[in-house]
């Protein structure tokens, strides 16, 4: 079998570097934060970063490929071209609804990268699969070394990126999964060899060098501008709002940081100093012995995170620091816990939760006034 001669555009390969680098910072950078926002805009946080990502999984592929010089005209199949973009695109979507809607474990974390990885790989082959009038001849050990990196790189890319939700493992994080990719493609095409095939498939349309430039430089200037606009939000110090909420919330933190407002800004309480959270509408209260603040978290939301750290749930609406009742009262099938501080109200105990909450609080108080 005769195999064409390939050579490759040198300033198209950097290219398709940095458009990975910019796509993984963009990415990673539109889900910072996402536990201080409200479940909208968390979704479509995801679903941005997903496109993000995936898409830029696939410009990094094309544009790198735009740079593929052969001896023979070649075109692409625009059918399996745009389902290369919308694999890596869905399954880059999974690994994030898994990070962010599921408790993250470092299991969870390895697992959503270890899906990216495959979401690399799937792409790149699909995309190979568009070629028309040649194809590609693979060698098992380019296919084992792509498949290694993909994973490999991608669980280590998402293990800094989500270990610890700060501005350096993001872009750590971001230069991992830019080597990632560009690992993948470089590694899978070593061990690449090309002959020519004169038959084309039916499935799609064909689609020159030329249209395909057309859309990969409109899909790269949309990403350079979604990376400019993220860029902004690194500008002021990361402490200038407070902690990152997600850092907080890994298994073993004795405390969590609540996104909450004051007078318009955005502040932080620790959980510890929380009496009590009560549910208003889509949002939730949150009531420390001074004062009440707004916080965007559901309540279902503030369950998740402050039921683990000891708090409990008196009645569907409020979540009770056992540490901050000074005494229970029961008065036939209702109850309350009362504060320390006067300017707080009781929160009330459902009839069902009145037993298991009186049992809870007999550790904690001193006196309990049945």
């Amino acid at each position: 079998m005769d195999f064409l001669t390939v050579t490759h555009n040198s300033f198209l390969i950097i290219m398709s570097c940095v458009v990975a680098m910019v796509a993984g910072f963009t990415g990673l950078s539109l889900t910072r934060d996402l536990s201080a926002k409200p479940v909208f805009q968390k979704k479509l946080s995801i679903a941005l970063a997903a496109v993000a990502l995936g898409g830029g999984i696939w410009a990094m592929h094309f544009v790198a490929m735009l740079g593929l010089e052969l001896p023979i005209l070649f075109y692409y199949d625009a059918a399996i071209t745009l389902v290369s973009a919308l694999t890596a695109i869905l399954l880059v979507g999974g690994a994030l609804i898994l990070l962010h809607f599921t408790k993250r474990t470092p299991r969870i974390i390895a697992l959503a990268g270890g899906i990216v990885g495959v979401g690399i790989l799937v792409m790149h082959y699909i995309g190979m699969a568009g070629l028309e009038l040649c194809r590609a001849v693979y060698s098992p050990i380019g296919v084992l070394l792509s498949s290694v990196a993909a994973i490999g790189l991608c669980m280590l890319a998402f293990g800094i990126a989500y270990g610890q939700r700060t501005n350096r493992n993001i872009l750590l994080g971001t230069l991992c999964f830019a080597v990632a990719v560009c690992s993948v493609h470089f590694l899978a095409m070593a061990g690449t060899n090309f002959v020519p095939e004169p038959v084309t498939s039916d499935f799609g349309p064909m689609m020159s060098n030329e249209t395909l430039a057309l859309g990969v430089i409109f899909f790269s200037f949309v990403m350079f501008g979604a990376c400019l606009w993220v860029s902004i939000t690194y500008l002021a110090p990361q402490d200038a709002n407070g902690p990152d909420p997600e850092a907080e919330t890994q298994p073993g933190a004795m405390s969590l940081q609540i996104p909450c407002e004051r007078d318009g800004a955005k502040v932080f309480i620790r959980s510890d100093e929380i009496s009590f959270v009560r549910a208003d509408g889509h949002y939730t209260q949150v009531y420390t012995t001074a004062e009440r603040l707004f916080c965007a978290w559901p309540v279902t939301e503030a369950s998740k995170r402050l039921l683990p750290l000891g708090f409990l749930q008196t009645h569907r609406s409020y979540l009770v620091n056992p540490k901050r009742v000074t005494r229970f009262e029961r008065t036939k099938d209702k109850g309350r816990c009362i504060f320390e501080s006067d300017q707080l109200p009781p929160a009330p105990v459902s009839r069902s939760k009145l037993k298991m909450i009186q049992d809870a609080l007999a550790a904690q108080v001193g006196a309990i006034r049945a």
